[in-house]
């Protein structure tokens, strides 16, 4: 078995620096921006986003609680929905579809979800 020179060590922590923000990137961009969650129903399950903005109007405490509360409060509340496509660059991500409004008699279980992809914002406006 060979050893590793010093320019063998050199180029292997350099790749390994480049390659760290790969794998710390989604995890980041889903903490700036966009939270999302699985909603599960009788009929199926969905993927949501809230931004900052919209979890902190829900009010204190565990997301998951702020969400289930403001469902058991008014009986629906409009999120956005997720899913799994392409970027403009090709790359993948989660995006945002279009708004959706959950029922309260219709959700049996809400989860974070901590994406391997990251997350994009939801549309201005």
């Amino acid at each position: 078995m060979q050893h590793a020179g010093p320019g063998r060590r050199l180029a292997l922590t350099i790749a390994a620096a480049l390659a760290m923000p790969a794998l710390v990137m989604p995890a980041l961009a889903q903490e700036a921006g966009v939270r999302l969650f699985k909603v599960v129903s009788p009929r199926d399950e969905v993927t949501i986003g809230l931004t900052a903005a919209e979890l902190s109007a829900l009010g204190s405490g565990p997301e998951v609680e702020r969400i289930a509360r403001k469902l058991v409060a008014d009986g629906q509340l409009t999120v956005w929905l997720y899913a799994v496509g392409r970027a403009p660059d090709g790359s993948t991500r989660y995006a945002a579809l279009r708004r959706v409004a959950l029922m309260r008699n219709e959700t049996l279980r809400i989860e974070p979800v901590t994406p391997a992809l990251p997350v994009a914002p939801p549309p201005a406006g």
